[in-house]
């Protein structure tokens, strides 16, 4: 160390690794499904103007948080095991979406 300074390696911050590839999806759990009334179908874009995704992202992913009372069918690019079979238990149908 000349002239007294610290290395540049422990000058400079530690950054972590960003990967490029990683797909982000706009989450949706069925309890908040559960307020469209029932036979309307749920599309990412209904989901936008219901406000209960502030953007698509890399795609829409239903999780299974909460309870479905009635049948509606679902499109969104991906869904959880417990949200298929919620979905599925409550009469629905889930339509997957293929990546663009």
């Amino acid at each position: 160390c000349e002239g007294g300074q610290m290395p540049l390696s422990r000058r400079l911050t530690k950054r972590g690794f960003r990967n490029p590839f990683r797909k982000e999806y706009a989450i949706v759990n069925l309890r908040d499904l559960d307020r469209i009334e029932a036979g309307t179908p749920v599309t990412p874009l209904l989901l936008l103007q219901r406000g209960l995704i502030k953007a698509v992202k890399d795609g829409v992913k239903v999780l299974g948080d909460g309870e479905l009372s009635h049948p509606l069918t679902v499109a969104a690019h991906h869904f959880s095991q417990a949200a298929l079979r919620k979905i599925r238990a409550a009469g629905g149908a889930a339509e997957v979406i293929e990546d663009r």
